[in-house]
């Protein structure tokens, strides 16, 4: 796998790479390819190959974060831990809310530890709260293009909170109807994350241009054209190579 070309933003501390949908990040207990198996590609120098500040699921595209030495991933892993990072996700999900904005705050639990992270709205799970946005909508309403902002950082909260809500995302084979053989890919981007890694800078402001399997359904909900080709236009000028 080639994550040279996937590099969006490379300096002394971390990386930020365009995860591919279909990945794994890491390898799972059936084995199989993941992406850190292509992590020594981006040592650039250093004696050891970068590593994962945090998660995104398999069928998940877009910002993936990597800490390139143990002083930057403690740095990364407290920022993460108290929500200091801004994330932003583009999701079309199915139906559409009858609001043009609007905040969940669903807290969640484990649906059954017999099936590893699958999880579900549980008042006495943890809390998690996601804000959101509608971007489009098709015309009957049957798709919209959301943006979703995590304020907490739950296994699959925004999976969950989609479907809690009465709009899963297309595609979704756990929480939505993506089981069936002629679905979509799970269309969830992370779209763009806020990282202020060093007190005396400003943070580090990364976007990732919309996956290809995501943009016909983008623009039926009125993404405009020009607007998807600058999408593909700012992924490619977003790569920073300096250190």
């Amino acid at each position: 796998m080639d994550l040279l070309s996937r590099l969006l933003h490379r300096d002394g501390l971390m990386l930020v790479i365009d995860k591919p949908a279909g990945v794994p990040v890491h390898r799972g207990p059936k084995g199989g390819p993941s992406l850190e198996d292509a992590f020594d590609q981006l040592r650039f120098g250093l004696p050891r190959a970068p590593a994962l500040a945090h998660r995104l699921d398999k069928d998940t595209s877009g910002c993936l974060v990597l800490g390139r030495h143990r002083k930057a991933l403690d740095r990364l892993g407290k920022l993460f831990k108290g929500g200091r990072i801004g994330k932003t996700y583009l999701a079309v999900v199915e139906g559409a809310p009858a609001e043009e904005a609007g905040e969940i705050d669903l807290a969640l639990g484990r649906l059954d530890a017999a099936r590893g992270w699958w999880m579900r709205p549980d008042p006495l799970g943890l809390p998690s709260r996601t804000g959101w946005r509608v971007r489009g909508r098709t015309p009957d309403s049957t798709l919209a293009l959301i943006e979703f902002t995590p304020h907490t950082g739950r296994t699959h909260q925004i999976r969950v909170h989609a479907q809690a809500m009465g709009w899963p995302i297309l595609g979704d084979p756990v929480y939505g109807h993506g089981r069936r053989e002629d679905s979509p890919p799970l269309h969830l981007h992370a779209r763009s994350i806020v990282i202020p890694m060093q007190e005396s800078k400003p943070p580090v402001r990364v976007e990732a241009p919309a996956p290809a399997h995501m943009l016909a359904a983008m623009a039926a909900c009125g993404w405009a054209e020009h607007a998807l080709a600058q999408e593909l236009q700012n992924g490619a000028e977003a790569a920073t190579l300096t250190d």
